[in-house]
């Protein structure tokens, strides 16, 4: 489902990346670790395809992401690929429900199709009572469960999280963790995790371990 043969990435003189070999299959929960520097987000940054590699190649569903056109390649992210930060990123003037909207409403969905797919999946989140509520007025948990229902609203072949329970409490955490298992054993969905919570890491499918910009390790769990 995602593959990439040989990545590499420089940032001036300082190679972060340095040729990175991965399979990624349909429905995998993997959790991308190693310490700060490592090119984790770099790493999924590219897999996102909100970078470029120097060199290499990045497959998803069989498309070769880089001989995509700018706008080719935008419409392809907004289609295939879910996005959650460890801040929530939702904007502050729309409420829940229009923020889940708005990736929907820029693949051209029609405005009716997307608030009803929106409520479908803001209710499979226990939020069905928080959609007219703006994030001011939501609580950090709450939050980031939109965050993942903005992600999943255009039925991506895979979400990429980066470090999305990082602002969380111990509570919150462990409720957004079951979240991401819940809809990969209900909706079949995928997710690359880069984590620095061993619980989380040990829970998911399979880990994999860089150091210095090349996986060490890869562990099935």
């Amino acid at each position: 489902m995602i593959q990439t043969e040989g990545i590499t990435k420089s940032f001036g003189s300082l190679q972060v990346l340095k040729g990175i070999d991965l399979t990624i299959g349909e429905g995998e929960i993997v959790a991308i670790v190693g310490p700060s520097g490592a090119g984790k987000t770099t790493l999924l940054q590219i897999i996102g395809t909100l970078d470029a590699p120097d060199s290499g190649k990045l497959y998803i569903n069989g498309t070769e992401t880089v001989r995509l056109s700018e706008e080719k390649l935008a419409a392809f992210r907004n289609r295939n690929i879910g996005f959650v930060f460890q801040f929530h990123q939702l904007l502050p003037e729309f409420t829940a429900l229009e923020n889940v909207m708005i990736p929907a409403l820029i693949a051209r969905e029609k405005p009716a199709a997307a608030e009803k797919r929106a409520k479908e999946i803001l209710d499979f989140m226990n939020l069905a009572d928080r959609m007219s509520h703006k994030p001011n007025e939501l609580s950090g948990g709450e939050k980031q469960r939109v965050a993942v229902a903005r992600a999943l609203i255009n039925n991506p072949s895979v979400i990429l999280a980066d470090e999305p329970s990082g602002s969380l409490d111990t509570k919150n955490k462990e409720e957004l963790h079951k979240l991401f298992f819940d809809l990969r054993d209900q909706m079949h969905q995928t997710f690359v995790i880069v984590t620095h919570d061993e619980q989380l890491a040990t829970d998911t499918d399979r880990v994999i371990h860089i150091k210095d910009g090349t996986v060490q390790l890869t562990i099935d769990n």
